[in-house]
């Protein structure tokens, strides 16, 4: 049977009877969209992540999207971001008609790099800045922050794939002026369908959110600003509570897992995610680094173990950009694209699973 990258009918089955008996009682209420629900769950949310306001929204996106709008970015407006995240990053910032800027990434993170990042603001300009943090691993927020304001660009977290990472004990997402979280069913804290979630302690900001995820909304059909229709609904709220309990426990087998690996891939001929001072790695990905990527990959298959190649091609080398970007040179992304590749790393696994998966990994190195 072949163990996947991710599995998220193993994450629900894990905590079935709460998560049924929440859905009952959404449907029972007959109130389906930003009820109690959706209300309790942003202020459990906002507490766990130890800022002032959570709101949520239907999906990552259009979180990355609305925290932008929030802090003042607008159509012509440059956002510095990373060219090694999922497309929705650079969507989200398109969607306003802001032009997106790639900087570089570093070698042992694989998140921004701030002195990439000081060039750019430099060169360029920026009215907002959106770090990632990548694969469950910080991005250096306080140097980026840092930097950042000292240019007068607002900052904005993607913390997508991050739920729970901290540096020095205080958790992403707390950091910039907003930052935003997806709960797409494989994430480190996710849904039975689509969902997100904007952030922030400035009471303005959140305020702002508020009203941009209900088409500017608060007074009912009558439109204060332009909004949009991006509405976190009951269910998803309801399931999202119960998960969100046991998020903690699930990161720390997270990280088991990932020990575990470090300790038995330390001898082969391959780079192991890194853990930078500080910082606490919640693995949303388990990523190596290795010379003959697609073998690997194809050995695994052969095996009955899943990978993923996040990301094959950086942004600005995809064909959507390409004519956009031909001048953009990120020579640390470009030399990752072509060697990464995530093995499975969610809580779900067994003992067994997990054992299988190095016993994999090693033969295929023992065997070349």
């Amino acid at each position: 049977m072949m163990i996947p990258i991710a599995n998220p009918k193993a994450s629900y089955l894990a905590c079935k009877e709460l998560i049924d008996d929440a859905v009952f009682r959404v449907l029972e209420s007959g109130w389906y969209v930003l009820g109690k629900e959706v209300s309790d769950f942003e202020r459990s949310f906002a507490q766990w992540c130890g800022c002032s306001h959570a709101v949520g929204v239907a999906n990552g996106t259009d979180a990355v999207e609305i925290a932008l709008r929030s802090v003042g970015v607008h159509e012509g407006d440059c956002v510095v971001t990373v060219s090694n995240t999922a497309n929705a990053t650079v969507s989200a910032i398109e969607r306003i008609g802001a032009v997106p800027v790639f900087v570089d990434v570093r070698e042992d993170t694989y998140t921004m790099d701030p002195g990439s990042l000081s060039e750019a603001l430099m060169m360029r300009g920026a009215k907002a800045v959106v770090p990632v943090h990548l694969y469950g691993h910080p991005a250096d927020m306080p140097a980026i922050c840092s930097i950042a304001h000292g240019a007068g660009a607002a900052v904005v977290e993607d913390c997508a794939q991050a739920h729970g990472a901290t540096i020095c004990g205080r958790k992403v997402g707390t950091f910039g002026d907003a930052a935003a979280f997806s709960f797409y069913p494989t994430k480190n804290l996710g849904a039975i369908g689509d969902g997100g979630a904007v952030v922030s302690s400035d009471n303005a900001v959140a305020d702002r959110v508020m009203l941009l995820r209900q088409y500017g909304w608060r007074k009912r059909y009558e439109s204060e600003s332009k909004g949009v229709n991006s509405r976190l609904d009951e269910i998803q709220a309801a399931i999202l509570s119960v998960k969100l309990k046991s998020l903690a426990l699930m990161n720390g087998r997270r990280r088991q897992i990932a020990e575990f690996y470090n300790r038995e891939f330390s001898k082969l001929p391959i780079e192991l995610p890194l853990t930078g001072p500080g910082c606490e790695h919640v693995y949303h990905q388990y990523t190596l680094l290795c010379d003959r990527r697609d073998d690997v990959v194809a050995h695994l298959k052969l095996a009955g173990v899943g990978t993923g190649i996040l990301y094959p091609v950086p942004i600005h080398k995809q064909p959507a950009y390409i004519d956009d970007f031909s001048d953009v040179i990120l020579p640390v992304t470009e030399s990752l694209a072509d060697r990464i590749v995530s093995i499975p790393v969610y809580p779900e696994l067994t003992d067994d699973e997990v054992h299988r998966v190095v016993h994999a990994v090693k033969s295929f190195f023992v065997k070349t």
